[in-house]
Order: structure tokens, then C-alpha cells, then sequence
């Protein structure tokens, strides 16, 4: 009865975690599609694009920025995308800077959000470590929402720099493509959803991502560490 009754806790224990951890990342997601979109649609609003702010997506509303197909591939795979903020190139002065411009915007946002949540995770952990008898349950939750956080930015902006239409890295592949090449490499971005879901599933995609992500989130924790009170290696 007694092993019984541990399995029981064991299984309320796990069914907690698991579901604190899916709200956790359901938050950082949102919080991290809503940045990366708002700052496409700033920057080409800046550069002279209105189009973005006619649309009502120049706000930090997740509401404005939840694909529903991709909002509910999330809850079910943890897989999904925002809607894309609309961009007229036409708008801009020059037409190619301004598309490379904008769609680098995103990914910096994810590496800023990044370098942020990196900060209060050091933060956090050293106020932890240096009151380790006052640690409670509430700063490891913390602890893990930032640490999802970090990770999924870092995923987020890798993920978005992969060259296949119509991720922000497609953007950066046609200023270097010829007027004619550029045309046809358009053409896949009807496809580019399925080529990536493809890729990700059987071709070892994820792996590579978590692997490059776990590179830039180390990269810039070794910067950071240099402040003596971000203790990221404790």
C-alpha cells in the first residue's frame, strides 16, 4: 500500500512539472513570436514601410501576432510560427536593404531577448547561491521559465536565419541572388512549411538547431560571465 501511494505522488509530482513546464513554454513563445514580429514591422515602419502599423501590428499584443494553425501545432507538437508581419518593399528607398534590414530584425530581437534572460538568470542564480537557505520552490520555477526562455530565443533566431522561404533567412539569400535565380527561389516558399516540418522530423534539423543554440547561448554566457555576480557555470 505504502509503494502504492508513492507511485501515486510520483505520478501527481511528474503530471505538476509537466504541466508547469508546458505553460512555461507557451508563455516564452509568446512573449518571443510577439518581440520578433514587432520588431520586423518597426523596423520597416522606420525605413518607411507603413504597412505593418496599418495592420495594427506594431503592438506587443501576442493577440496580433498568433497564427491560429501555429498557435494550436504548438499546444499540440510544440512546434508553430506567428503570422508574418506584411512588408512592401516598394516602400522603402532601397528596396533590397530594406527587405535585409527588416528581416534581420527578428533574429537580433531573439538574441537581444537572448542576452536579457541570460542576465536575470545570472541574476537570479547568484542571489540563489548566495542565499541558498532562503531558495524556494518559487526561484527554481523562475529558474526554469528562463532557462526555456533563453533556449527557445536561441532556437527561434537559428531557426529563422535557415534559407528557406519564407523564414527572415530567404530575405537575406535573395539580396545576393540574381533578378532571375531570385524568382524561382520565391517560387518553393508555397512549400517551405512542409520542407521544413520534413527536415525537422527526419532529417535531423531539431538536433542541429538545439546544437547551434546551445553554441550562442554559451557563447554569450562566457561574455556575461565576466561580471562577477552572473554565476551561469555554478
Amino acid at each position: 500500500m505504502g509503494e502504492f501511494n508513492l507511485l501515486i505522488d510520483l505520478i501527481r509530482d511528474f503530471s505538476f512539472q509537466t504541466f508547469i513546464s508546458f505553460i512555461f513554454w507557451v508563455i516564452a513563445f509568446l512573449i518571443s513570436i510577439t518581440v520578433h514580429e514587432y520588431a520586423h514591422g518597426y523596423t520597416a515602419w522606420k525605413m518607411g514601410d507603413p504597412t505593418a502599423s496599418a495592420m495594427g501590428r506594431l503592438t506587443l499584443n501576442p493577440a496580433r501576432h498568433i497564427d491560429p494553425i501555429g498557435f494550436i501545432l504548438l499546444l499540440i507538437a510544440r512546434f508553430g510560427w506567428a503570422k508574418p508581419v506584411m512588408i512592401n518593399p516598394r516602400n522603402f528607398r532601397n528596396p533590397k536593404r530594406g527587405m535585409v534590414l527588416s528581416a534581420l530584425a527578428g533574429p537580433i530581437a531573439n538574441i537581444i531577448m537572448v542576452i536579457i534572460g541570460l542576465i536575470i538568470f545570472g541574476l537570479i542564480n547568484f542571489l540563489y547561491y548566495k542565499n541558498a537557505a532562503q531558495a524556494s520552490a518559487f526561484v527554481e520555477m523562475a529558474l526554469n521559465f528562463f532557462y526555456t526562455f533563453i533556449y527557445l530565443n536561441a532556437v527561434l533566431a537559428v531557426f529563422n536565419l535557415i534559407p528557406v522561404p519564407p523564414l527572415d533567412g530567404s530575405r537575406l539569400a535573395n539580396y545576393f541572388l540574381p533578378r532571375k535565380l531570385s524568382y524561382y527561389y520565391n517560387y518553393i516558399e508555397r512549400y517551405g512549411f512542409i520542407i521544413l516540418i520534413l527536415a525537422l522530423y527526419f532529417l535531423g534539423l531539431g538536433r542541429l538547431l538545439g546544437f547551434l543554440a546551445g553554441l550562442i547561448i554559451s557563447g554569450i554566457a562566457y561574455v556575461l560571465n565576466f561580471a562577477p555576480f552572473l554565476l551561469f557555470y555554478k
